[in-house]
């Protein structure tokens, strides 16, 4: 197949995947049907994709990573940050230097500085597959809000660490306070970049819609290209471009609290990001699965580089080190989580030790993916001097097969372990309770602002007082139900308001039911065109919407 024929395939399998994974008579986590698609891909086409780290990295992660940030839950981050920078800094550090030793004594004929970095390339967990497999389970808010936020900010420290072993590697040296500089200076750096890419790009908008107005579809592309614009100057300065992203859009996630954008553009928006999210992380998957058959031929022609005859050890070694990592990272997490409850009863604060099964969740949730991959597969084909890098088909190996035991190990074990589980361990905020008091508050404003209104339309027009003022009641009836009954005139007037909701809200939906059909029988009869019908049936989609 040719290339782009390649691409529509691998569209066309994560399309597939989503299908098989509900029709299967087994659950299986998505990422390992899509995997097995790409497998399925890479047997039809004439040969595997050549995948440039490079480009993968700035197609597949600034706008994930940005929408991640986008949409994590900032209360849970920034209520657990210790505990996340813990993970996504700590256990990164423990991992490089408990693995890649450990790695190095296994594999005598990998160079140290090798095994260091494959170390570094599968420290980063993955958030997509991990999603995918704890969401057949009852997994706590906060334990999730933990997770997510340590994969938006391990990708980074896995990867520095990754780029300061190759180096390394190549250049038979190593200084720690230029790797420390370097490293402030990419966190730092890279932060500080995707904050600002996100409010200079957010102020112009602001000022040209105030000038010239506002298209949706402009705001929409201007929205979808922020993540590659922080990410790109971040790298042109040598800063981490990831972290970039991810800063864009925890940054992007306040800008929008000022609501300034229309409505229609939020609504559009959120489509086309969601479309784009499934489609990028299917699309590594995929890949991934693309690109094994062809690391498998190659590792078993470079098995006597780890001085072994058969290809077999390879598996054992990569069995070995998925071990490893999970061995390392329940360490970490059960000294970490132990450390957290030592503070917190000396800070005098009430706190109970946590079921076991949380540690067990929280290490099984150590999920590797195609982030892994894309990093090793950037291990240079040679060195300074010309000669091969030693070991770099067997490191690609391993990595690939660590990701693939990590999910099967995952996607096995976690759903047993979350059967059952206390969910209300840790303690969660009492979300449902804030967003009733939202509700209720913004009703009584809503309230307000409606009886002003209605006298102000009255008075501009007295002629059609009563009907303004009917019309006021009607509409009040939609927020009246949230206010309790002290706020009512009277628990009479409550039900008769409550009722007169209920009936007007199925007569507008009978009605926007008729509009719609109406509207579709004309553009089937070319009465109107498909271009008016689509806009027309999408402004009564939207208000029926907000009846529901």
């Amino acid at each position: 197949m040719h290339s782009i024929e390649v691409v529509l395939a691998m569209l066309l399998a994560v399309v597939v995947s989503g299908h098989l994974t509900r029709a299967l008579p087994i659950s299986l986590p998505m990422p390992l049907v899509q995997i097995a698609l790409g497998a399925l891909v890479a047997v039809f086409s004439e040969s595997a994709v050549r995948l440039e780290p490079e480009i993968f990295f700035l197609v597949f992660l600034p706008p994930l990573l940005f929408l991640d940030g986008w949409r994590i839950p900032k209360a849970g981050l920034f209520h657990d940050k210790a505990m996340i920078i813990e993970l996504a800094l700590g256990l990164v550090i423990f991992t490089v230097i408990g693995a890649g030793y450990l790695i190095h004594w296994m594999i005598p004929s990998m160079p140290l500085a090798v095994a260091f970095a494959l170390a570094a390339v599968v420290s980063p967990t993955d958030p997509v597959a991990v999603s995918s497999i704890v969401s057949r389970g009852p997994v706590p808010k906060r334990l999730m809000h933990i997770l997510e936020g340590e994969s938006l900010l391990n990708d980074a420290s896995g990867l520095v660490c990754f780029r300061f072993a190759v180096l390394a590697a190549m250049t038979g040296s190593f200084s720690l306070r230029e790797a420390s500089l370097t490293f402030l200076w990419l966190a730092l750096g890279g932060l500080a970049i995707g904050i600002v890419t996100t409010l200079a790009i957010s102020h112009a908008q602001r000022w040209l819609s105030r000038h010239w107005g506002e298209e949706s579809g402009s705001a929409i592309l201007v929205n979808l290209l922020m993540p590659f614009g922080a990410y790109l100057l971040a790298e042109n300065l040598h800063a981490s471009g990831i972290l970039a992203a991810v800063a864009a859009g925890i940054t992007m996630s306040y800008v929008e609290l000022n609501g300034r954008a229309l409505a229609t553009t939020r609504v559009q928006r959120a489509a086309v990001w969601d479309m784009a999210r499934f489609a990028l992380n299917g699309l590594m998957f995929v890949l991934l699965g693309e690109q094994l058959p062809a690391i498998l031929s190659r590792a078993a022609i470079s098995v006597r580089e780890v001085g072994q005859q058969s290809s077999l050890w390879l598996v054992v070694y990569a069995l070995a080190i998925a071990v490893i990592l999970a061995a390392l990272r329940y360490a970490w997490v059960w000294v970490s989580l132990r450390l957290t409850l030592f503070n917190a009863r000396r800070d005098g604060q009430a706190a109970s030790a946590p079921d076991p099964r949380i540690v067990a969740v929280m290490s099984l949730s150590g999920v590797r993916g195609a982030i892994t991959l894309a990093g090793v597969l950037s291990l240079p084909l040679l060195l300074p001097g010309g000669q091969p890098f030693p070991a770099r088909d067997v490191a690609i190996f391993l990595a690939a097969m660590v990701i693939l035991i990590s999910l099967v190990a995952s996607s096995a074990l976690l759903p047993r372990v979350l059967r059952g589980l206390d969910v209300s361990i840790p303690a969660e905020p009492a979300e449902a309770h804030e967003e009733s008091e939202a509700l209720r508050e913004a009703a009584s404003e809503a309230i307000k602002a409606i009886e002003e209104a209605s006298h102000a339309l009255s008075t501009d027009h007295a002629a059609e007082a009563e009907l303004y003022t009917q019309a006021a009641v009607r509409v009040m009836a939609d927020y009246q139900h949230r206010l309790g009954p002290d706020e009512q005139h009277s628990e009479t007037d409550g039900k008769y308001l409550r009722a007169a909701d209920r009936a007007e809200i199925a007569l507008r939906l009978a009605a926007l039911r008729a509009e719609r059909e109406t509207i579709f029988r004309l553009a089937r009869g070319k009465r109107i065109s498909d271009e008016v019908s689509r806009r027309l049936v999408r402004q009564i989609d939207l208000t029926e919407a907000r009846y529901h």
